[in-house]
């Protein structure tokens, strides 16, 4: 039913569609650098560590805290952006550009890191918004092309990543700009 049908249903059921019309309305989904929503760090921080840190139940409190001042650290350096999608002052997830993620790989720079939707929201097509963001991202900071590193199969190919060569149990990906 699209929004015109929706008023017309009887009074009572035309007040609650019109709110739920005007609420769909004033959602604001956005793509901020974490630099303009600094509000946001700490929760990032503590999802970044939850789905990526080796042993995360071990020294949690005092390791996020170590996460978010190196975050503020890398935000000061030119090759390090954290983009992060916001909707109606929630949190749906984000997505970074790394000077450097590969130890194997050295000279590749530089890198699609962190790309992560929180559970809620997973399935609602989120990611691409994500991934289009830190592309045009990369694009604008000049660069030709950006690599990625990722043990998930089938995935970044629908956003136009490039195989390039397995290390171990990852693959190693580039899109180019």
């Amino acid at each position: 039913m699209n929004w015109q049908e929706k008023l017309n249903v009887n009074k009572n059921e035309k007040y609650i569609q019109d709110s739920k019309i005007v609420e769909e309305e004033n959602k604001m989904l956005k793509i901020y650098n974490i630099l303009e929503k600094m509000e946001f760090l700490k929760e990032v921080a503590k999802l970044e560590y939850e789905e990526w840190a080796d042993k995360p139940e071990e020294d949690k409190e005092a390791r996020i805290k170590g996460k978010i001042e190196k975050i503020k650290i890398q935000l000061k350096g030119k090759d390090f952006c954290k983009l992060i999608l916001i909707d109606d002052d929630k949190l749906i997830g984000f997505i970074s550009i790394f000077p450097q993620d590969c130890d194997e790989c050295p000279k590749l720079s530089p890198w699609y890191a962190t790309m992560y939707v929180k559970k809620e929201y997973r399935g609602q097509g989120y990611s691409p918004i994500l991934n289009d963001a830190i592309l045009k991202e990369a694009r604008k900071r000049g660069y030709k092309e950006i690599y990625l590193k990722t043990t998930l199969n089938d995935y970044y190919e629908k956003f136009g990543a490039i195989f390039v060569k397995k290390i171990s149990e990852e693959k190693i990906y580039k899109f180019e700009l």
